[in-house]
């Protein structure tokens, strides 16, 4: 999607250790409209699918999924990190690594909100390792729904997670496809990047 990749070049910031400092549109103060027009073009390649439900995980994915949700007509439900006391009764749970915060931490989801019957899209700003990608796709699983498919804002692809996942039969669209971060410069995919 050339709008993201346009607002990555002129944002976007390469810090050391492979990480693409974004917080200025996408995690931490959000453009909105911007995610507008990344919700559309998710539900351009997923509309077919009939979604009933966006699942992600928090925090910085909830943005995204939450305007990609409004476009599909569909509830969003987001992994907690942190089992609270507002979820009672039985959840979903998995384990993920985390790159960004260097982690292993539990994911959870009530069971109320994810049903056999779901057909789920995955929505999150970030694909590096996949670790978070799988841990959600482990909740979808367990829960007997219909994994649909991944979007994602943007995926690291010189990291393994979206060839891993890929591989193993997932389908992820992703809007921005970095092929590396070297000297501070970002290089995107072209279409033969895996």
């Amino acid at each position: 999607m050339r709008l993201l990749e346009e607002r990555i070049l002129r944002d976007g910031k390469v810090r050391d250790g492979n990480v693409l400092k974004v917080d200025n549109f996408l995690n931490h103060q959000m453009d909105i409209v911007l995610f507008g027009e990344m919700a559309k073009e998710f539900h351009r390649l997923f509309q077919s699918d009939n979604v009933t439900k966006i699942l992600t995980i928090e925090a910085s994915g909830i943005g995204i999924a939450c305007i990609t949700a409004q476009v599909f007509s569909c509830p969003v439900i987001f992994a907690k990190k942190s089992k609270t006391k507002n979820i009672a009764g039985d959840v979903y749970t998995s384990s993920v690594e985390s790159f960004t915060h260097g982690g292993t931490y539990d994911i959870i989801v009530s069971k109320e909100y994810l049903k056999p019957e779901d057909r789920v899209l995955i929505i999150d700003d970030f694909l590096a390792k996949g670790a978070a990608l799988h841990g959600l796709s482990s909740l979808v699983k367990d829960s007997g729904a219909t994994l649909i498919g991944a979007g994602i804002a943007i995926e690291k692809a010189f990291q393994c997670g979206g060839e891993s996942l890929r591989g193993r039969g997932m389908r992820i669209e992703s809007l921005a496809r970095i092929k590396s971060m070297e000297n501070g410069k970002v290089q995107f995919c072209d279409d033969d990047c895996d």
